[in-house]
């Protein structure tokens, strides 16, 4: 079972970014906590990090083709970009949205994601645990459907 794990643009800066919002954890360190996490549940991980839009539609397509689900946090991108709800939407994998602020207690803006609708479930809020409960949560539906 492999999943893959995006992060979205700007968080190659945490641990400095607005560490009052998004904590203080590199994301090399959530990175590690993942790549434990994953172990520890039997899948395989990996893991990129993209700052441009069209990286991150072609490495959702390729996630397509040789994973068999989907982790991502799309960062600023959730609010607007149709392209990679496109993508998300055109691929045929589960797909788990994360935050690691909840979206729904910031600004209006960022109140509404167009990912969501076409992803499998989303969580936001919990910090780095948001992506190790997004972890468990594809491999729970890729145990899921096999026993549909």
């Amino acid at each position: 079972m492999k999943i893959r794990v995006l992060h979205g643009p700007n968080l190659n800066l945490l641990g400095t970014r607005e560490p009052e919002l998004y904590g203080s954890l590199t994301l090399a360190e959530i990175d590690r906590r993942i790549t434990e996490c994953a172990k520890s549940i039997g899948v395989q991980v990996e893991i990129s990090q993209f700052n441009s839009e069209g990286e991150l539609v072609e490495a959702i397509q390729q996630a397509g083709k040789s994973a068999d689900a989907i982790v991502i946090n799309p960062g600023a991108y959730t609010h607007y970009s149709i392209a990679i709800r496109d993508a998300v939407a055109a691929i045929k994998i589960p797909t788990v949205e994360v935050h690691l602020s909840n979206i729904y207690g910031r600004e209006e803006f960022r109140q509404e994601s167009v990912i969501a609708p076409v992803c499998a479930g989303q969580i936001s809020g919990f910090g780095d645990q948001s992506y190790i409960l997004g972890l468990q949560a594809a491999k729970h539906l890729l145990e899921s459907k096999g026993n549909d």
